[in-house]
């Protein structure tokens, strides 16, 4: 999972329909008074994800279970990963800010297959907490 070469090239996209996900999060964020933000690992249980394919051919990610959702866009980039640009929700929100529409929400990330019926999103130093997160998705 955290195999930064573990891209597979191929079938990138995950077929539309529902995924379990989890998120695992990666090191402490300077909480900017001189000591650690929070634990350095933490590993969530599998919440659900769904992949949307929409009728103009774009592929939607959302996280669609737990404190911290995500919704965004997936893009080609190249032969072994998508790019990701979403935002968050946050507690019982029912909605996504568009990205763009307030930094902290906005998440910047790759997309890759890590194996059959397996992909991650990778995103480096999000908003809030740690220093990156991987959301794994599996069916």
């Amino acid at each position: 999972l955290v195999d930064p070469n573990a891209g597979q090239a191929g079938r990138l996209q995950p077929p539309p329909g529902d995924y379990r996900c989890r998120t695992i999060k990666l090191g402490a964020r300077d909480s900017g008074q001189g000591g650690s933000g929070g634990l350095a690992y933490v590993a969530y249980p599998a919440f659900r994800c769904r992949v949307e394919l929409t009728p103009g051919g774009d592929l939607i990610l959302e996280k669609t279970t737990g404190s911290q959702r995500t919704r965004g866009l997936l893009y080609p980039d190249t032969d072994r990963r998508l790019v990701y640009v979403g935002a968050q929700a946050w507690g019982d929100e029912t909605g996504f800010p568009a990205y763009g529409a307030q930094a902290e929400r906005d998440q910047l990330g790759v997309f890759e297959r890590i194996g059959p019926q397996r992909w991650r999103l990778v995103i480096p130093f999000p908003k809030q907490e740690s220093k990156l997160d991987i959301l794994e998705l599996t069916r």
